[in-house]
């Protein structure tokens, strides 16, 4: 009798570990239910972007779907230009391109060892987890699995407060900037557009829009107003393994004190990129450390300023954004967006800029929300996510971090984990901090293949 899974999501998680479980052995043939939502499979929202201006922020010798096979995107973009260089940030287009090909193979190998892979291009209704299974409901359609994974990614993006329901009726508040810039085209006139929000995808966006619109004017606003650090445009490895100051933060759980370590750290370092870096795989097992007290006070005072060090963006994309800053096209401004209503036949912004007592008026073309990644399951309008909260099968992280799990996937629900159910990804943000880049991913595919293929 065939095994059944369900797979649920179909961007870059669900395409791993899709390929995971048919690179491997198992001991019977399976059934596997993938339901990618509809549209294009495997590249998900991250690497469906078309423009060649959008760019990996991971050098291409680090972006491997397979742990076991750690050249494997560098040596799929070199067929097709043997130029490309280890330490090159490439295209997102061509990673969604390698992630696709992987698939395609993936699914060779199924057909070849007799699993059984549907591709199902409809997002999953609802779950209904029992003991021994899982009813899948999509549509009018019930199909019983003996386990199911969530590989969403992201959640749909929500409005800022403050936005007028107007303003949102008007079409010219973009809450997504993906799908928007996906239909975007040259325009020649002397726009003002505001962003809010100051991080990788607020680069995105500026790139794009300064090279579509090129009479355009970008004002960014964000709570310090930054852009996320720059890589050096060559690589440098640690000159050690940060291993005194790994044991040091372990034993002093709490961000006043690692503030005061890494800072030392830092200044101590020719690179202070090389510390970050060193951190890259203790994060997960450093933020399950921390009390709720202490990761509170992180996300309160210290968030912003690790993301914009961690999550650097590459030095073409920094050399574009000073060029903007040069010519006068962009303004960073530290504050906070209070409300956006309509005022003829524009955008009408109340900002409270850093130290100021009341909020300044703007007036903008366009709004564009860039705050990054929505991992909140207790606000969203994610229909299935939505219901297994509402039905109780699944517990929200306390910090909008995701769900409540186990550091190996398994789902949570109040007072007990759930038989059967798991998640892969953006949704595990809660419990391991660092979920959301391929390391991570593939390394999670690989522990939960072994999980579902277990006797």
């Amino acid at each position: 009798m065939k095994r059944r899974i369900a797979i649920i999501g179909g961007g870059a998680s669900a395409s791993t570990l899709l390929s995971e479980l048919m690179d491997r052995p198992a001991a019977a043939p399976l059934q596997l239910d993938w339901y990618t939502g509809g549209g294009a499979y495997a590249r998900g929202v991250a690497y469906n972007t078309r423009s060649e201006r959008h760019l990996l922020n991971v050098r291409a010798a680090s972006m491997s779907m397979f742990a076991g096979k750690p050249k494997g995107f560098l040596e799929f973009a070199q067929r097709g230009d043997h130029a490309i260089a280890g330490t090159d940030f490439l295209p997102r287009r061509a990673y969604g391109d390698y992630l696709e090909a992987e698939v395609e193979h993936a699914l060779r190998r199924a057909q070849t060892a007799g699993h059984d892979v549907r591709i199902i291009p409809f997002a999953v209704d609802s779950l209904v987890p029992e003991h021994d299974g899982i009813t899948v409901i999509q549509g009018e359609n019930n199909h019983r699995v003996d386990a199911a994974v969530l590989a969403i990614g992201t959640l749909p993006p929500q409005p800022l407060g403050g936005v007028s329901d107007e303003a949102l009726a008007s079409g010219q508040y973009i809450i997504d900037p993906w799908p928007f810039l996906s239909e975007v085209s040259a325009d020649p006139r002397p726009l003002d557009i505001a962003l809010i929000g100051l991080g990788l995808t607020s680069a995105d966006v500026l790139i794009e829009l300064a090279a579509q619109w090129p009479n355009a004017r970008f004002t960014a606003i964000s709570r310090h107003g930054l852009l996320p650090e720059p890589h050096l445009a060559s690589a440098s490895a640690p000159a050690d393994d940060s291993a005194e100051l790994i044991e040091a933060m372990r034993d002093s759980p709490e961000i006043r004190r690692w503030t005061h370590l890494l800072r030392g750290a830092m200044a101590q370092s020719r690179d202070w990129r090389t510390v970050i870096d060193s951190l890259r795989p203790h994060t997960s097992s450093l933020w399950m450390s921390l009390p709720d007290v202490e990761r509170a006070r992180f996300l309160r005072h210290v968030r912003w300023a690790w993301e914009r060090v961690r999550h650097r963006m590459p030095p073409q994309v920094n050399n574009t954004l000073d060029t903007l800053e040069h010519d006068g096209r962009l303004q960073r401004y530290r504050g906070r967006m209070q409300q956006v209503a309509c005022s003829d036949g524009r955008l009408q912004l109340q900002i409270l800029r850093r130290g100021g007592n009341a909020p300044t008026t703007m007036h903008a073309d366009l709004v564009i929300q860039t705050v990054g990644l929505d991992t909140d399951v207790r606000r969203t309008q994610h229909t299935l996510v939505r219901q297994l909260v509402t039905n109780g099968h699944i517990r929200a992280d306390p910090f909008g971090l995701g769900c409540h799990a186990t550091p190996d996937g398994r789902l949570q629900q109040p007072g007990d984990t759930v038989p059967r159910l798991f998640a892969i990804g953006s949704l595990l943000r809660g419990v391991l901090w660092e979920s959301t880049a391929m390391p991570e991913i593939r390394q999670q595919a690989r522990v939960l293949a072994d999980q579902l293929l277990a006797p």
